[in-house]
């Protein structure tokens, strides 16, 4: 059955057998929607061994049944009821009406359980890492590829670089295995050919602007992903860094031949695109994130009352404001907007007046939420609110309101939109290149 067949909305996938029997020719196009790594099965060879094991409609049964206990213990609930939509097509034809019974019952408490934990972001659901090998001596057909390794929950950097060096040191022996630390690109020829080369990259999931308009969730950002990004620092001078007038990065975007999660913990990367960003394209780039990441802490049903204040504290605390302000000083005052694109500076302060609103709702936020013997430490981000607004309004040459005066001013309080803040930038320059197969 090919996947055109599979996405056709008349064609019972669940119920169509070959002879008119009980044995289903459903195939993996059943359950492409969980995962599109199922279209592997579809270029699998039948084993004539099989033919010796029965395999029926109970058998399925008690496969699927399987899965969803290992759904409920590995915390991925929204899965659970797509699994069990075959279990359900063989009880309706079974006329089991007690088993359907449990069933929906069981699919019922699994969207509880979803309501419960969907913006709670308590669930971890790993970490990923960029490793690539060098060294033709030792690796051999592997020397020059790269890989995402998948981490259970909060595995650091450290951990696993010490993990994959104490493997191969085993194999190879201490001295002539060694860690790359940063993650600027590799030239093999620089090298010493005597010693094996391993680097290791935090990496984190890649979403363009349509993608994040369907992935809202946690879940949904670490379900079926193959792309992944790793940001570097770099000036023009040669140096890691620089002030914000000079300090550029260059995001560097890997595909996988496969999607997370996987049967295997690491999947090779087959492309790689790379962009740079001057000075103020990485000033749009952090404030964008840093406004999207405020508006999230507080727009969560279970509001993180640490997290929010940490992400307030550094973005109005007069003593930590360093980094919000010096894009505005460098890239916003009249006197140096000027040696920047138009466009850009008009977009930049566009996010500060985001940014200002939204610092404004995330101290309503924690207004609401505090105790009495945080009082005194609210009215003194709301003096440092005040502060930053007051030269903001300088810098910007305009009036940047406070949230509160400008809720009066319109009759009630407005609530705060974080209206779509594009992150493509036409201007800059990009590389693509695929990996070695």
């Amino acid at each position: 059955m090919t996947l055109d067949d599979a996405q056709n909305p008349d064609n019972n996938l669940l119920l169509t057998s070959t002879t008119g029997k009980s044995i289903f020719s459903m195939g993996w196009p059943a359950f492409h929607s969980i995962t599109p790594n199922i279209k592997e099965e579809g270029a699998m060879k039948e084993d004539s061994g099989m033919q010796d094991t029965p395999y029926n409609e109970n058998a399925l049964v008690e496969q699927l049944d399987l899965c969803v206990d290992y759904l409920w213990k590995s915390e991925r609930f929204e899965l659970i009821a797509e699994v069990s939509k075959p279990v359900i097509a063989v009880f309706e034809k079974q006329r089991d009406f007690k088993r359907l019974s449990e069933l929906y019952y069981n699919i019922h408490r699994s969207y509880l359980k979803i309501a419960e934990v969907v913006n709670a972001e308590k669930r971890l659901f790993g970490r990923y890492y960029r490793v690539a090998f060098y060294g033709q001596g030792f690796f051999e057909e592997e020397e020059g590829k790269e890989y995402i390794y998948k981490e259970p929950k909060l595995t650091g950097l450290s951990e696993i670089s010490q993990r994959l060096l104490k493997l191969y040191a085993d194999k190879f022996g201490a001295d002539n295995v060694k860690i790359i630390q940063d993650s600027n690109k590799v030239n093999p020829k620089e090298l010493d050919s005597k010693i094996a080369y391993i680097q290791v990259t935090y990496v984190t999931p890649y979403f363009d602007e349509k993608e994040l308009m369907d992935r809202k969730t946690d879940f949904e950002k670490h379900h079926n992903i193959n792309r992944f990004v790793f940001e570097t620092p770099f000036t023009l001078s040669g140096k890691k860094h620089g002030g914000v007038e000079e300090q550029c990065k260059r995001q560097t975007v890997l595909t996988t031949s496969h999607s997370f999660p996987y049967v295997k913990k690491r999947i090779q990367v087959v492309n790689q695109t790379s962009t740079e960003l001057n000075p103020i394209e990485v000033a749009i780039d952090e404030m964008t994130k840093k406004v999207q990441e405020l508006q999230q802490l507080c727009t969560m049903d279970d509001v993180d009352m640490i997290r929010l204040q940490l992400k307030l504290q550094g973005s109005v605390s007069v003593k930590v404001n360093a980094g919000p302000m010096a894009y505005a000083r460098e890239f916003l005052t009249e006197s140096n907007s000027s040696n920047y694109p138009e466009s850009q500076v008009r977009h930049l302060k566009e996010i500060f007046r985001q940014f200002a609103d939204t610092c404004g709702l995330a101290l309503e936020v924690n207004g609401r939420l505090i105790k009495e013997d945080q009082l005194e430490y609210q009215e003194e981000m709301k003096s440092h609110y005040r502060e930053i607004l007051t030269e903001l309004s300088e810098v910007m040459n305009e009036q940047i309101p406070y949230r509160e005066e400008l809720a009066k001013q319109q009759g009630a309080e407005r609530p705060c939109t974080l209206r779509s803040v594009s992150r493509t930038y036409p201007s800059l320059q990009s590389s693509s290149s695929k990996a070695d197969p």
